[in-house]
């Protein structure tokens, strides 16, 4: 199966927010081939290397404005006095 329909089939069920099992018969890719390069791709650290990658090409155009960030945190009681 071709790399890039199955990174173009991938790259629509992480943005779109459909299941696996709805990713539409159009890209040509089956769910099963999918869902396992996703899960090989993603053991393998592609998604941060691309995302480290797209950064750096960004920011070396001066493309990418860090005077703004959005940070999102949680905080949970310690149960029974745990430090």
């Amino acid at each position: 199966m071709d790399d890039r329909a199955v990174f173009t089939a991938i790259v629509y069920v992480l943005t779109s927010g459909c299941a696996w099992r709805d990713l539409p018969p159009s890209f040509g890719v089956s769910v099963p081939t999918a869902h396992r390069r996703f899960a090989t791709w993603t053991k393998a650290g592609l998604w941060r290397k691309l995302h480290h990658a797209v950064l750096d090409e960004l920011g070396s155009q001066g493309l990418i404005d860090w005077s703004r960030a959005i940070l999102d945190g949680a905080a949970v009681r310690a149960k029974k006095g745990d430090p």
